[in-house]
């Protein structure tokens, strides 16, 4: 009987040691940093932005920008949006494991503005 506790102990150790390794691994296929480039397109805001972010679970967030929010499917489908002072933006597109493309839209005071974005996985 003795050897029967042990032996089922020592497998839930080993279950429970698999499931904390297997949770160290990315959760959603997208975390991790990404570099991110906005390039305008059409009305008169700045020509181009970039910065970094990261994914987390899904959730895109941005250590210094507060009113940053940003979320990412499963299937790589993308929408975040974010507002620093006058100036917001809103866009959507789509990632891959590596890279992804969209578009935004936004303004800067009184000026309107689009264009495309891009993002490469560091």
């Amino acid at each position: 009987m003795r050897s029967v506790v042990n032996l089922t102990a020592g497998c839930l150790t080993l279950a429970y040691a698999g499931y904390a390794e297997a949770r160290s691994y990315p959760i959603h296929a997208f975390d991790g940093a990404w570099h991110l480039i906005f390039e305008m397109r059409s009305g008169s805001c700045d020509p181009s932005y970039n910065f970094d972010v990261n994914i987390s679970n899904g959730n895109i967030s941005h250590p210094n920008l507060v009113r940053f929010r940003g979320r990412v499917s499963r299937t790589g489908a993308v929408r975040a949006s974010v507002t620093v002072q006058d100036k917001h933006a809103a866009g959507a597109g789509r990632l891959t494991p590596t890279s992804g493309t969209g578009s935004w839209s936004g303004y800067s005071g009184a000026a309107r503005c689009s264009g495309v974005w891009k993002a490469t996985k560091v």
